[in-house]
Formats: structure tokens, C-alpha cells, sequence
């Protein structure tokens, strides 16, 4: 095979590989999670500091809603299902939801 003919297919390849979809992982506010798991959550799954938890909190609880973080598809499923599973532990309503950018 030329040397040449090796790298025309690899061209090709390269220029259908797309950026994954992203989605936006929202929390929900509710009238029954404290404030407190709240920020415990977002540093917990999201890796927020303290600062941008208590600001990202304070949002949801005015806005009815607040942006965690962007991601992949699979990772924001994954984050989801974490929130959830956590607040079920706690029984709390906390709900996680996923929006396509």
C-alpha cells in the first residue's frame, strides 16, 4: 500500500466524529429538603466548594430550580441517579432532572 492511500481513509474517519450531545443536570426544590443535604449533595456529586454550593442553593430555593453541571449524556444519567438514590437514603423528595442543550 502507498504510503499516501494509508492516510486518506484516516482523513475521512476524523471528519465524522462529532462532539457529544450535552445535557444540563437540574436540581428541583421542594418544600422538604433542608438546605443543609442540599449543599451536602452538590459538594458531594457535583464537586462544588462550599462557596458555590451555598450560591448554587440559594438559587434553587429562589429560581424553584438550579444548573449542577454540564455533561455527556452518561455521565449526567449517572449524577441523576446518584441525587436520587442519596436523597432516598434520607428521605427526602430531592429530584434530579436532565435537559439537552
Amino acid at each position: 500500500m502507498p504510503k499516501d492511500a494509508q492516510y486518506e481513509n484516516t482523513t475521512e474517519v476524523l471528519e465524522k466524529v462529532q462532539e457529544p450531545i450535552r445535557y444540563k443536570v437540574i436540581l428541583l426544590n421542594d418544600d422538604y429538603t433542608t438546605q443543609e443535604f442540599v449543599i451536602e449533595v452538590l459538594q458531594k456529586i457535583f464537586h462544588k466548594n462550599f462557596e458555590d454550593s451555598l450560591n448554587l442553593m440559594l438559587q434553587i430555593h429562589h429560581n424553584g430550580k438550579g444548573v449542577c453541571g454540564i455533561y455527556p449524556y452518561d455521565i449526567a444519567e449517572i449524577k441523576a441517579v446518584q441525587v436520587r438514590k442519596m436523597a432516598k437514603e434520607k428521605q427526602y423528595p430531592l429530584r434530579a432532572i436532565l435537559e439537552k442543550i
